[in-house]
């Protein structure tokens, strides 16, 4: 129930930096010129301000950017198109030009569905340049030549095989990668995970490396290639509970001829315990060492296989933003002159970290951050395998959109951008800049990012404080961050306050806040976003009686728990929400199938806690309108969940309203959904707190009077 950047709307980052007057364009991404007008305010309730932050321009001229890699000493990327139905295009950097080479074919989408939620959709042969890419229409691994327009598909014919996460081995011509086995009638708990090596010669093989576990990540071949590392697990554990890192090993490189393919005769290196969660492995270039990320000491920390303690040990994680959820993931890397480079968070900001591992412990540790050009928020570090000093990394700030930048270790200065997710531009008179707040909550403390209004051209003297809009991420296992998201400014710039909240189960704040959601998950998470509503309103900055809530996913479920539990918020919109916590346990896919043992209990044991916590269930609690959201072919939270609550609220007599977009999977990729969605939820809290919302969609609420 990701939220993931890719799919929850409230963290789609794709418009752009602002202009008023005057702009000033660098590297294709607007920079900020700032404004010597001089403005009068026109006094306006809160929330009825006019802004140029809409729907439409959000979509308009934007895109999604992810899926960093080099190859043939060429930048590539993938970028996610809202104006062309939502599809997924390989990009390549082209040196000097503002005008980025699309690569892959016209109409193709390059997106896996393994996990449904994917990622590690490309796969480069470092070679001869040739790239291999799942195509989503039929989910079979294609294969582009260089210098060719047309690619060919090298995986059978058939909607059975989905694939991800590749390697590629330049001595048996092959790609190593997980493969998930949709067999004919299969239902989602019977789906097959292994690893595999598909040959790339037009023969349409296939042998399996690794089978006997529930899933499998991350195959990665030593520099020798005699060796190929991947990470492991099983049924109920997720990703970042507990998984195994195994390496199996062939001498001779015959890796048809192995002499076990069965998980349980691979060397394992680590996870022997089952209570840690290993992810990311990566061999070093020169040494050939096996490095990977574990939170054994309590934090996300890089470690050497062989060596017992981490090399680098911090009160950091490091890893990502939400290590785990999609494929292809890596938190680390190596420069040519074999130093290691990293990123982790502390205080809403990034560093980046930069050391000599050539010993059991980091030495030369270096650290960058702002004040050395980078942006406030960056990841997906990748370098070019002969550099010792280019990084390329995706990164943004509250007030630059997400972009692809180019740093030099060496020369420092300002991280130059090479593609900005956007071409719009909006006045810094309408950008609210985040404020990161702790709060007191159930279990100690509770964070997260708090937007005030913010647009120059309007105030308000006759309302003491604004409406609050409290955003749950998704997840619920994930976090949210401060990268320029118009999604949040899309409501501070019309008079709203944001509160962007880490509740507790968030990642990047160590183990122990992780698992706070351990057999808790709509207790702790529903204390925390009601806790930081409460916070907010005692300190003046929310109109106690205007307190509203929204999440994608598992925010949605978080966002209707809250409704149904508590009494503090007076509307929501759940946005692919889970309102039956029993028809999720027995009707989603397969990676998240046994989620819920870790979160609420294991079902059908605890049944009566998961109808407990079920805000479907608890209807006579509710009482506050809501809005429901939901794409028709979500396969992750399916479109019953949205039909049963909608159903239960009309029958109490709840004021509600729900929205089906067609075609629309977990997460809104198309623009014309993208906007709706957006505008309808406007609409909603303008008609159930009579805000005079300017240029208001109409919307029909069932259950209220006109």
């Amino acid at each position: 129930m990701k939220r993931c950047l890719t799919n929850r709307l409230a963290a789609f980052l794709l418009p752009s930096t602002f202009a008023f007057s005057f702009l000033s364009r660098s590297n294709n991404c607007y920079r900020v010129a700032s404004s010597s007008l001089s403005m009068t305010a026109t006094d306006k309730p809160f929330g009825s301000w006019v802004t140029p932050i809409t729907s439409k321009s959000i979509t308009a001229g934007s895109v999604r950017i992810g899926g960093l890699s080099v190859c043939d000493q060429k930048l590539f990327w993938l970028e996610g198109r809202p104006q062309e139905g939502g599809r997924n295009v390989l990009c390549a950097y082209m040196n000097g030009s503002e005008d980025n080479v699309d690569v892959t074919p016209k109409d193709v989408n390059v997106r896996s569905r393994v996990h449904e939620y994917g990622g590690g959709a490309v796969t480069m042969a470092e070679d001869d340049g040739t790239i291999f890419y799942s195509d989503f229409a039929t989910q079979r691994l294609c294969m582009l030549k260089k210098g060719e327009s047309t690619a060919e598909p090298i995986t059978p014919d058939g909607d059975r095989f989905r694939f991800a996460d590749g390697v590629y081995d330049s001595d048996s011509k092959q790609i190593f990668c997980v493969r998930e086995d949709h067999f004919e009638n299969a239902p989602p708990k019977d789906v097959v995970n292994e690893v595999v090596a598909v040959a790339t010669d037009g023969s349409m093989s296939m042998h399996v490396l690794a089978t006997g576990n529930d899933f499998y990540s991350a195959p990665r071949l030593s520099p020798d290639g005699t060796k190929v590392a991947y990470v492991t697990w099983n049924h109920p554990n997720m990703p970042w509970d507990a998984t195994q890192l195994r390496v199996i090993s062939s001498e001779s490189k015959e890796w048809d001829k192995l002499a076990s393919s069965k998980t349980a005769d691979h060397e394992l290196i680590a996870g022997s315990d089952n209570d840690t969660s290993i992810i990311q492995p990566k061999w070093h270039p020169q040494t050939g060492d096996l490095y990977y990320i574990s939170d054994q000491s309590g934090y996300y920390n890089i470690y050497r296989a062989g060596v017992k303690e981490s090399i680098l040990p911090m009160d950091v994680d490091f890893g990502g933003a939400a290590p785990g959820w999609v494929l292809g993931q890596q938190g680390f890397t190596f420069l040519a002159d074999g130093r290691l480079v990293a990123q982790y968070n502390r205080d809403g900001r990034s560093v980046l970290l930069v050391a000599n591992v050539s010993t059991d412990k980091a030495t030369d540790i270096e650290e960058y951050d702002m004040k050395d050009g980078l942006p406030m928020q960056f990841g997906g570090i990748t370098v070019d395998a002969s550099s010792s000093s280019e990084l390329y990394f995706i990164g943004g700030s509250p007030s630059t959109p997400t972009s692809v930048y180019k740093w030099n270790l060496e020369t420092k200065g300002p991280a130059e951008i090479l593609k900005c997710s956007s071409t719009l531009s909006f006045p810094e008179e309408v950008i609210s800049l985040p404020q990161q707040v702790e709060f007191p909550t159930t279990l100690g403390k509770a964070y997260g990012f708090y937007y005030p209004p913010k647009n120059d051209s309007f105030q308000c003297t006759t309302e003491k404080a604004p409406p609050l809009l409290v955003k749950a991420h998704g997840g619920p296992t994930a976090c949210t961050g401060t990268s320029f998201n118009a999604g949040i400014q899309f409501w501070t710039s019309r008079g709203f306050a944001v509160l962007d909240v880490d509740y507790g189960g968030s990642t990047g704040y160590g183990r122990d806040y992780r698992r706070r959601l351990r057999g808790s998950w709509g207790i702790v998470d529903i204390d925390d976003v009601c806790n930081g509503a409460k916070y907010l309103v005692e300190q003046g900055l929310a109109d106690g009686k205007r307190l509203c809530i929204d999440g994608g996913s598992a925010g949605g479920y978080t966002t209707l728990g809250a409704l149904a539990f508590k009494d503090v918020f007076t509307a929501g919109c759940s946005l692919y929400g889970v309102g039956d916590l029993t028809a999720l346990a027995g009707d989603t896919h397969k990676f998240e199938s046994r989620y819920l043992d870790g979160l609420v209990g294991p079902y059908p044991e605890e049944e009566k806690l998961y109808k407990e916590r079920s805000p479907i269930e608890s209807t006579e609690t509710l009482s506050c309108p809501i809005l429901l959201l939901q794409g028709s072919e979500d396969k992750i939270v399916p479109p019953n969940q949205a039909e049963m609550m909608h159903k239960a609220l009309l029958e109490k007599g709840i004021p509600t309203c729900l929205r089906i977009y067609e075609g629309e999977q977990h997460g809104f990729r198309q623009a014309s959904n993208i906007e709706d969605a957006l505008d309808s939820e406007l609409a909603f809290y303008g008609k159930v707190y009579g805000i005079e919302i300017p240029d208001a969609i109409d919307i029909k609420i069932d259950n209220m009077q006109s």
